[in-house]
């Protein structure tokens, strides 16, 4: 399966704010649709996160996309919409300490959103697809079919309204969905980065 993974456009929310899963505008997604348009395959279906700052983007490149809660960015719990010079050091040192199974108070880690994302992924039918998402799902997704340890996957660099081609292998597909277990002993992830943020 061929999967293009595309950021949503700049957030309208002053610097230094944490948004995971805070729900904000963007700029405005036609411009981008325009140049993505003719990256993307003809009929290449949408599946995007239900985030307003996706939303707008992924309605802008198909009529009807649809949405999965399961692209949503992290949830950053009772950190959302603070800026990040007033969260507590301390949980930001064993966040840093971490940056796979630290839980945000009230939050979500980065080994649960990746769980979720790859349970997305792994849900998708279809040669290809393209996802308007979030910097983080897109890491998340990286980091899994590409085999990358969260320090490397974490911190990629990500551009507002990128667009990131990854092909997958899809022999998982044969045993049921719900033994994820049993088809990553069958078959371990992986994937082919063909480019990153064009």
């Amino acid at each position: 399966m061929q999967l293009f993974l595309i950021r949503h456009p700049r957030p309208l929310l002053a610097a230094g704010i944490c948004y995971g899963q805070l729900d904000v505008e963007a700029a405005d997604p036609q411009p981008l649709a325009e140049r993505l348009r003719g990256l993307l395959p003809a009929g290449t279906p949408v599946v995007a996160s239900p985030s307003r700052r996706t939303r707008g983007l992924a309605e802008a490149l198909q009529r009807r996309p649809r949405f999965d809660r399961r692209l949503l960015e992290i949830d950053f719990g009772e950190w959302e919409g603070r800026p990040w010079d007033q969260v507590d050091r301390r949980l930001l040192d064993a966040w840093a300490a971490d940056v796979l199974h630290f839980v945000p108070p009230g939050g979500e880690s980065a080994a649960m959103l990746q769980a979720r994302v790859v349970d997305c992924v792994e849900s998708l039918r279809g040669p290809r697809c393209a996802l308007v998402t979030h910097a983080g799902v897109i890491r998340a997704v990286l980091g899994h079919w590409l085999g990358l340890p969260v320090g490397e996957w974490s911190r990629l660099t990500l551009d507002f309204g990128s667009i990131t081609r990854l092909e997958i292998e899809r022999a998982q597909d044969e045993l049921p969905s719900g033994r994820r277990e049993e088809r990553q002993r069958h078959s371990p992830a992986a994937g082919v980065l063909h480019y990153l943020n064009r």
